[in-house]
């Protein structure tokens, strides 16, 4: 009973803190303004900056990983929390005669400290739910999600308000205002941050006959197994459709006429993506996480092929479809890979896992914003871009299928 009230703690720890880390799926708030005063209009270096985050952040989760085996959950939680915040502090001061200063303070130690967060907080609420895994990495990375949907209104009220009309202004003043954010809710909540017991079990749990539950694989031994580089490379063409439209729902939006509701589509496709994390999560314990991921990467290869087609207000409930097959990827994955290789070293094996998102998420973005500067008159043109991401899923579909789910033995 004791330790039925107790892996709570965590749980309600990492959901707090993964709320901050949703606002790297606000990047398309920031866009617009970020493009035309730093990068003189160039949509394609713009974007760079978002990508550079999710690179580093797969990075960053992978010495997440080894620290907390090392200096434990809690100190690793905390140390990330003061390096995002740092980040994005020093991003505010970013000006037009050095913009690649925001590539190496957001994008850099952004990433980074995101990473160290990330897994960390991932792996440590799979350890105290054993017994639900797909389902609470669901609720842990649906908040992540739906950090987006709280931080949205937020950081385009600081844009609005302390902007006066110049480009760029108030988006940098936000960095400020969220750095402050960040070193305290990662900090306190950080505090509750810790593993079970090695002994821990749930009552009435009995492990099933997986890696998962039986044989967990170090980093090491992960690495010379196909599964892994399936994965990866998996990951990395699964998450490209959603990449794209999560860096440019909002000007997508504005192009087809509807500036008024543009925020709209942010908020659209970062409350979805929430809802597919926490939803397909759960479905993964019941029907498989591989028979899952297929039917995800299915739905994205026909939904990436629609965006001209959706007229309107259509376009909205498209890139909400979109995010909600995205945010599926996001549970799934981690479960998917603590099943394969065990939950003991999962931090740091998922970590190396989402270095396939970070390569996906710099490809995707400069596709994407290549396409975009294109496309600056007619967004039509912006199309090229998710045929190219259809065929990504399409061809993840064929390596997830070659993925071996039986238990991997030392």
């Amino acid at each position: 009973m004791k330790h039925k009230h107790k892996r709570i703690l965590p749980v309600i720890a990492a959901i707090a803190i993964q709320l901050c880390l949703g606002t790297a799926y606000i990047w398309s708030v920031f866009q617009a303004g970020i493009a035309e005063s730093l990068f003189k209009g160039n949509n394609a270096n713009a974007a760079l900056t978002f990508s550079i985050l999710l690179a580093i952040l797969g990075i960053g989760s992978t010495i997440g990983g080894k620290m907390q085996d090392k200096v434990g959950s809690r100190k690793t939680v905390i140390i990330g929390g003061l390096v995002l915040a740092f980040g994005f502090f020093l991003a505010s001061f970013t000006t037009a005669s050095a913009p690649w200063l925001i590539w190496v303070t957001y994008g850099g130690l952004g990433g980074l400290g995101m990473g160290l967060i990330y897994s960390t907080t991932i792996a440590c609420a799979q350890k105290w739910y054993p017994d639900k895994r797909g389902l609470i990495t669901g609720v842990i990375v649906s908040a992540l999600g739906f950090g987006g949907v709280i931080f949205t209104p937020l950081v385009e009220w600081i844009i609005h308000s302390f902007g006066n009309g110049i480009a760029g202004q108030g988006e940098l003043m936000s960095f400020k205002i969220l750095a402050l954010i960040f070193a305290v809710v990662c900090t306190v909540g950080g505090w509750f941050i810790q593993n079970p017991p090695a002994d821990y079990s749930p009552a009435g749990w009995k492990p099933k006959d997986a890696a998962s539950d039986t044989a967990a694989l170090t980093p090491t031994q992960a690495l010379k197994t196909p599964q892994m580089y399936l994965l990866t490379f998996s990951l990395m063409l699964a998450c490209m459709g959603g990449l794209m439209m999560i860096g440019f729902a909002k000007p997508i939006a504005v192009a087809r006429g509807l500036a008024e509701t543009a925020t709209v589509g942010v908020l659209a496709i970062t409350l979805f993506n929430s809802l597919g994390r926490l939803f397909w999560g759960g479905v993964s314990d019941k029907l498989g996480r591989k028979k899952t991921i297929v039917l995800l990467l299915a739905l994205t290869t026909v939904l990436s092929l629609c965006v001209n087609i959706a007229a309107g207000y259509m376009i909205y409930v498209l890139i909400a479809c979109i995010g909600f097959a995205y945010g599926g990827f996001l549970s799934t994955f981690p479960a998917f890979t603590a099943d394969l290789f065990g939950a003991k070293y999962n931090a740091t094996n998922y970590g190396i896992v989402l270095f396939g998102f970070g390569f996906g998420a710099v490809i995707s973005s400069y596709i994407a914003g290549y396409y975009k500067n294109i496309a600056s008159k007619d967004i039509n043109l912006m199309l090229p871009a998710f045929i190219i991401a259809s065929a990504a899923a399409f061809v993840a579909i064929l390596l997830i299928l070659l993925i071996k789910t039986k238990s991997t033995k030392k």
